[in-house]
């Protein structure tokens, strides 16, 4: 039999224990369970920046296809998309002139797969291999990478030489260099491209 001096002593350590253990359940019962904590939607805040931001692509042969470089960069976290500032998008194909396009701003999404330009967007396919320097100015156009196409279903002027083309929307096939032009289309065609001039 336990003597009244050692239960005595045994009393606090119980009260402790005691004390322990309610604040462990409050504990557990005010923080959130953890099917809650797994189902919190992401909000759409950047979670990362990035200052003279690049990025390329490049072929099995180790030659770059195409190359994004901007002034600066915001990645949000909820759609893994990012705010361009002043982008810079260079599109290479072999035995071709370089083509770039550039706006005031843009976005990219996860992959690199689309790039949207926005405000003085401008694509220029400079000069060679029997082609004339081509501009096309656009508010919006937008990337494809993977298919390697620009187009836009804002009003567009093309200059290629010395002929200016407007029109109510554009694609742009970079492999084929082929153009198409949608809506209004209307053209200004200089005497130099009339008699002898690349039509390609």
């Amino acid at each position: 039999m336990a003597r009244p001096g050692k239960l005595a002593s045994l009393a606090p350590l119980v009260a402790m224990a005691a004390l322990a253990g309610g604040t462990y359940w409050l504990l557990q019962s005010s923080l959130p369970s953890s099917k809650e904590t797994t189902e919190q939607p992401k909000r759409h805040t950047a979670d990362y920046f990035a200052e003279n931001f690049s990025v390329s692509e490049l072929d099995i042969t180790g030659t770059t296809q195409y190359r994004l470089t901007a002034k600066s960069m915001v990645h949000y976290e909820d759609d893994e998309n990012s705010d361009l500032t002043q982008p810079a998008m260079r599109m290479f194909q072999p035995q071709k002139p370089t083509v770039t396009a550039t706006s005031e701003r843009g976005t990219v999404n996860a992959d690199v797969s689309v790039v949207d330009l926005y405000d003085n967007a401008r694509i220029l396919q400079a000069a060679g291999y029997g082609d004339p320097q081509m501009q096309a100015d656009s508010q919006h156009f937008r990337v494809l990478v993977n298919d390697d196409v620009i187009e836009t279903e804002k009003p567009v002027r093309l200059q290629r030489g010395p002929s200016v083309t407007t029109a109510n929307g554009m694609n742009y096939n970079n492999v084929t260099r082929e153009m198409k032009l949608y809506g209004n289309v209307r053209s200004a065609i200089a005497a130099s491209d009339i008699n002898g001039g690349s039509s390609k």
